[in-house]
């Protein structure tokens, strides 16, 4: 699996992410632990896989990508909060950087499965169930956001939680394809940057689709 894992980073390099942060982590962390075991031989390839209750595990260039652009404006060991825990791969990709991560998941057998999951891996990640658009405003502010679902709209309560100076990333756009969207907390404004399109799952909740 070790060697796989190389081939898989040497593909990302390849696909443009240059960060070496981001690409040790990603060989250092298992992703075939995060799938289930008749995926393990897929788990390296470059594509996202069913996880069960309609969620994925996000293709490794996507998971690279939207780390890269959170890491280059919110360096670890930054408290960040990621929405949308789902398999456990981003927030153990982000644990692996040095982030303090606390994370949302708002489907019970997800939840549930993954917190095993990071106990059995001696991860130290807070997680949380809930509505992943409201964040988790009892921890906030944090330094960095990233959600791992698409919303039509950023959160309000997402932004309302960053601190000043923090980074939050996430797809924004129509269900079926959105722009990978950058908000930076400047006093009382955001400052927005875009970049490139994807295809996410949508964010459900309150501040997201219903």
């Amino acid at each position: 699996m070790a060697e796989r894992r190389r081939e898989m980073v040497d593909g990302l390099r390849q696909k443009g992410i240059s960060d070496l942060r981001v690409l040790e982590a990603m060989e250092s962390v298992e992703r075939h632990r995060f799938v289930d075991e008749k995926s393990h031989s897929f788990a390296y390839e470059d594509s996202a896989y069913p996880i069960g209750y309609g969620q994925t595990i996000s293709q490794p260039y996507t998971v690279a990508y939207m780390t890269s652009l959170l890491a280059e404006r919110c360096p670890p060991p930054a408290k960040v909060l990621e929405i949308g825990t789902g398999s456990g791969y981003q927030a153990a990709i982000l644990d692996a950087i040095g982030y303090r991560v606390y994370t949302v998941e708002r489907i019970r057998a997800l939840y549930d499965r993954t917190v095993q999951l990071f106990a059995e891996l001696g991860l130290p990640i807070s997680c949380r169930l809930g509505d992943g658009s409201l964040g988790w405003p009892e921890e906030s502010p944090f330094g960095g956001i990233m959600v791992t679902a698409a919303a039509p709209r950023c959160p309000e309560h997402l932004l309302q939680q960053l601190a000043e100076n923090g980074s939050l990333v996430i797809p924004v756009g129509e269900q079926g394809m959105q722009r990978m969207t950058v908000y930076r907390r400047v006093g009382a404004r955001y400052e927005k940057e875009l970049f490139h399109y994807f295809a996410f799952v949508p964010l459900i909740g309150r501040e997201g689709w219903n």
